[in-house]
This record gives C-alpha cells, sequence and structure tokens, in this order.
C-alpha cells in the first residue's frame, strides 16, 4: 500500500508537468520569425489602399458589405487635404496618430508599458508599415457612406495636426473633474451632408469613443451604416515572453463576446473557415495578444444602443479582419443624428476591461482553472494595495493558502509522521513475512489499522497543490500587472525566469529537505528515484517564471516547518505510548 502511495505522489507530479506543457502547445507559441518595429512613427504604410468602397467590384475589398435598400447612389470625391500628415494625439497613456484618409488610427505607442524590461522605448501595440500592420479602422458605409465611395475612402479635413493634454477641457464626470480631449475630423459632400468624425480621450483612460455625427443640410434623406474593425497581419506576438529555451506567448487571435456568450476565441487560421458572423447588442470584438487587446464595443445610435453584425474575414493579403457593422441609419433632411463606438486598445486591466463589456475582461485568460486564478489574483492584488511590491504579494499570499489548507494538510503530514515512526516495525515485518506476500500485506493493514495510518494521505498535499501551482503559473503569465514587476536584487521580473537560476536552486533544495521528512521508501529502487525528483525538478524550474518559483519555495519551507513540527509530536506521542506500555 505504502509503494503505491509513492506511485501516486510521484505520477501526481509527473501530471502536473505534463499539464504544463500541454497547456503551453494548446494556444500557444508561433513559428513567424520576429519583425522589428518600425521606430519612425510620422511615417505609415497606406492602409486605405486596402480599403476599396463597399459597392466596389474589387476582390480586395476589406470594408464590410452594407445593407442597401434602395438603388446606389455614386458619391463625388470630396476636397483633399494637400498635406496628408498623419494626426498625433498624445495623452498621459499613449501617443497615437491617425491618418486623414479614413480617420483610421495606424500607430499607437503604449507610453506606460516598455517595449522590454531592458528597454526605456514605450510599447507598439498599433503600426502600420511594411514590416507589421496591426491597425483599427471605422468609417461610414452603405448607400451615402463615404467610405463606399467608388473614388477611395474620404479624406477628413483638421483643425491641427497634433494635439495634446494641453487642449483639454475640464469636464465633471460621476462626480470627478476628467480632462477631456475632441480631436474632430471634417467631411463635407457636396450634396450639402457634413460629417464630423470626432475622437474623444479622457486623461487616465484607455478606452476612446468614435463617433459620427452627420448634418444632412441637404434636400435627400442620408443613409449609412458604421463600422468598425481591427486588422492584423500573421506576425509574430511583439509581447510573447522570452522563458529561456521555452519562449512563451498566451493566445494570438481574434475574440468575441455577447450578452449570451460572453466569451470565444477565434484562431487567425479560423477566420474564413470558421467564421465569426452574428448579430448582438452589447457584443464587442477583439484581438487579443500577450498581456495587451485592441477591442471595438458598438456603441449608440442617438442615444440607445443598437444591435450590431459582428463579423470576421480574411483580407485579400491573408490578413485578419475582425468588427462590427451598425444597422441601416436614417438621416431625413435637414436632421442631424450621431452613431458611436468605443475603441479599446491597450493593457488587459480586468477591471477597466470589465467595466467596457462584458466578458471582454476574460480576455485575461486563465485557462480552465479559472475560478481559482481570479481568486489568487485578487488576493495578489489586496496584498499589493498594502506592500507594494508584487514579490512579497507572492509570499503573503502563499502563506495565506497555506493557512487556509493547513486542516486538511495537518491531517495527511500527521499521518506521514506516523508511517516514519513505524517504518521500523514495517521493515521487520518485511523481513519475518518476506515470503509469504499474502501474510505480509495483512499484517500490514493491520498495522495501518491500530496505528490509524491511512498510506495514501501523502498524496493529499500535492494533489490540493496542483490546481493552486497550475492557476498561479496563468496568472504570473497573463496579468499585466506583474509584467516586468519586480521583486528584490536580481529578481527584476517576476514573470520570467530567475536569470541566475538562485531560486530554482534554492527550490530545490527544499524539495530535498522536504522528502528527508516524509518516511522512506523500503524498496531501494524506489529510494533512488525519490532522489533523483528534486534535482529533476530543479532543471524544469529553471525556465519557469521567478514569481512561480518564488511561491514553490515559500510553500515548501512552510511545509518543512508544519512536517517537522508534526513529526516531533507524533515520535514525542510514540515515545510516551511505548514507555507507558513498558512500564
Amino acid at each position: 500500500m505504502q509503494q503505491w502511495a509513492r506511485f501516486a505522489i510521484l505520477g501526481a507530479m509527473l501530471v502536473t508537468a505534463y499539464l504544463l506543457i500541454l497547456a503551453w502547445q494548446k494556444d500557444y507559441g508561433h513559428d513567424n520569425a520576429s519583425k522589428p518595429a518600425t521606430p519612425a512613427a510620422a511615417v505609415a504604410h497606406d492602409v486605405s489602399a486596402d480599403i476599396p468602397n463597399a459597392q466596389s467590384t474589387a476582390a480586395s475589398s476589406d470594408v464590410p458589405q452594407a445593407q442597401v435598400t434602395a438603388a446606389a447612389q455614386p458619391n463625388t470625391a470630396a476636397p483633399t487635404n494637400a498635406n496628408q500628415q498623419l494626426i498625433s494625439v498624445k495623452t498621459d497613456l499613449y501617443h497615437l496618430w491617425i491618418s486623414p484618409k479614413g480617420g483610421d488610427i495606424v500607430r499607437m505607442e503604449l507610453l506606460a508599458h516598455d517595449k522590454s524590461k531592458n528597454s526605456d522605448q514605450p510599447f507598439v501595440m498599433l503600426e502600420s508599415d511594411h514590416q507589421r500592420t496591426y491597425v483599427a479602422q471605422s468609417g461610414l458605409i452603405g448607400l451615402n457612406g463615404p467610405d463606399s465611395n467608388r473614388n477611395g475612402r474620404p479624406n477628413y479635413e483638421y483643425e491641427k495636426a497634433s494635439f495634446s493634454l494641453e487642449d483639454a477641457k475640464v469636464v465633471n464626470q460621476d462626480g470627478k473633474s476628467v480632462k477631456v480631449l475632441n480631436v474632430p475630423l471634417v467631411y463635407k459632400t457636396p450634396e450639402g451632408v457634413e460629417i464630423i468624425k470626432t475622437f474623444t480621450f479622457s486623461a487616465g483612460d484607455y478606452p476612446i469613443k468614435v463617433s459620427y455625427q452627420v448634418l444632412n443640410r441637404g434636400t435627400q434623406d442620408w443613409q449609412g451604416q458604421m463600422f468598425g474593425q481591427i486588422k492584423r497581419d500573421n506576425s509574430e506576438d511583439p509581447g510573447k515572453s522570452d522563458q529561456g529555451i521555452f519562449t512563451l506567448g498566451t493566445f494570438l487571435g481574434g475574440a468575441w463576446g455577447t450578452p449570451d456568450s460572453h466569451y470565444n476565441k477565434l484562431k487567425f487560421d479560423k477566420f474564413s473557415e470558421e467564421k465569426l458572423a452574428t448579430e448582438a447588442t452589447g457584443g464587442w470584438v477583439a484581438v487579443v495578444q500577450h498581456y495587451f487587446v485592441s477591442a471595438w464595443v458598438p456603441g449608440h445610435f442617438g442615444d440607445k444602443p443598437y444591435q450590431a453584425k459582428l463579423e470576421s474575414r480574411k483580407a485579400a493579403d491573408n490578413s485578419n479582419i475582425i468588427g462590427f457593422t451598425s444597422p441601416a441609419i436614417n438621416v431625413p433632411a435637414g436632421k442631424t443624428m450621431t452613431v458611436d463606438a468605443t475603441f479599446y486598445s491597450g493593457p488587459k486591466i480586468q477591471s477597466e476591461l470589465k467595466d467596457l463589456a462584458l466578458g471582454l475582461n476574460q480576455t485575461v485568460d486563465y485557462g480552465w482553472l479559472w475560478p481559482i486564478a481570479k481568486l489568487l489574483f485578487m488576493g495578489l492584488q489586496f496584498f499589493h494595495n498594502i506592500v507594494g511590491n508584487w514579490g512579497w504579494s507572492i509570499i503573503l499570499l502563499t502563506i495565506l493558502v497555506k493557512l487556509i489548507l493547513w486542516p486538511l494538510s495537518s491531517k495527511s503530514y500527521r499521518s506521514m509522521a506516523k508511517m516514519r515512526v513505524i517504518a521500523p516495525e514495517m521493515q521487520r515485518m518485511k523481513e519475518e513475512f518476506g515470503e509469504d506476500r499474502m501474510r505480509f500485506s495483512q499484517e500490514m493493514m493491520a498495522l495501518y489499522k491500530r496505528e490509524q495510518v491511512n498510506p495514501l494521505s501523502g498524496c493529499l498535499p500535492l494533489l490540493l497543490q496542483m490546481p493552486i501551482f497550475l492557476a498561479l503559473y496563468w496568472v504570473l503569465m497573463e496579468s499585466v500587472e506583474l509584467r516586468h514587476a519586480p521583486w528584490i536584487l536580481w529578481i527584476q521580473d517576476l514573470s520570467a525566469m530567475d536569470p541566475w537560476f538562485i531560486l530554482p536552486l534554492l527550490m530545490g533544495a527544499t524539495m530535498f529537505i522536504q522528502q528527508m521528512l516524509n518516511p522512506q521508501p523500503a524498496d531501494p529502487m524506489q529510494a533512488k528515484v525519490f532522489k533523483i525528483m528534486p534535482i529533476m525538478f530543479t532543471v524544469f524550474m529553471l525556465f519557469f517564471p521567478a514569481g512561480l518559483v518564488l511561491y514553490w519555495i515559500v510553500n515548501n519551507s512552510i511545509t518543512i516547518l508544519q512536517q517537522g513540527f508534526i513529526n516531533k509530536s507524533v515520535e514525542k506521542q510514540r515515545l510516551n505510548k511505548d514507555n507507558t506500555v513498558a512500564n
């Protein structure tokens, strides 16, 4: 029975390792070679060339097909800006550039996030050049929509080419004074229709409101639809973690949600084969990568939310497009209508994403152990608010978890301590009944019953730790709050491997000490296998995130103290019992 218990413990450890490797391979890792970003933000590839109007028969159209309810009327191209310089917008969180042609966001740099832990350059979220395409597009299509123009997408007029929070106005939002920056783009048609596309930015917030105000001063009704979409090529995830020999990244692809189906993933290579095509009020679409996400959330037509069509497709250049289209909007002559949507591009901060759209916070993908992972993250946040350091937060969380599991683990360790105490008696029985296996098993079971020992209880502590270990791994890998988070001394990134391998060696040492406190196998072969295990797991942990190894060290250290105390207590009780029997 004891032999089976030991094999169960070994099996549980191997299953833990296997589940981690399996999880890595399921969604993650890409073969595309990494492409360096072009630092010159003002030079952007003309993505508008990839977006002819929806009424054109050109096969390369990236614009979603409009709902045309009347005979199409040709649009006349509006006057264009001679200067096609990109419009620069800088807030406290990002620096982005908007193309006057179509009003697309063609580049975005996240000022609060570095490109890498050894770089002071900002992380480039969106960009459009000859090496990489990842842009946020929006427009008006349909019967009179300017983005359905046969002559190409509209060229917007603008007040100036550079905006910052210095241009912002202070407004009252929910009882707080907030700086709000509006960047208006204007397009006028010969038919007397003026379209004002406005980007609204708020200080301290990542979401961007994109609204279209259609002022119909003409003599005929205006009809169109708003669309918003994200276009991305198949280049590698720039936010992917480097874990030494394991170059890991979380899911890279599309995602979408509705009130009925909160979170769904869609790989890029499935954009045509299993393409998204659904309608919902309160839905969203996104492109997800490691630590960061870009998402469109359909908004309101006037003051009412509209039912949007969510869809995905492949572009002619094999790029990936996921977006939404609003229902047809009719603006009678002499009337004004407004339609809007919200665009988010930045870190996967759960609290902000949760408020933006139902299910969008689930892009922080903690896998099938997400309930445990969310609890762990909440615990980490709680301690971080107190100590201000994620490393110490991991230590305090580990102590808390051990305290919660203390009653169950103590029972198990007490049973293991009794196994250690009766080990000499078992060895004597083995020598006495070694040839009679049935008799030996009977005597051994009687001994277990007499001493109230459960040999399988040694598996319980590890089985309890397995889901916590796996869930914490995903918390460390997916929570942008821990990206490049330092602890002390040489540990400057808890989400990456220990560069000096000190923590894995300490973990191996604590595992060896803990193993010595357990009852030793009677079989010499089993004893050799268990002595090798700390070495095996030390090598395995060399390439794991330092925060996860830190958790395991603290967990082992507390276990050593707990098990050592229980071992002494059980040995003392046994000694007192023997003395009582002798007297």
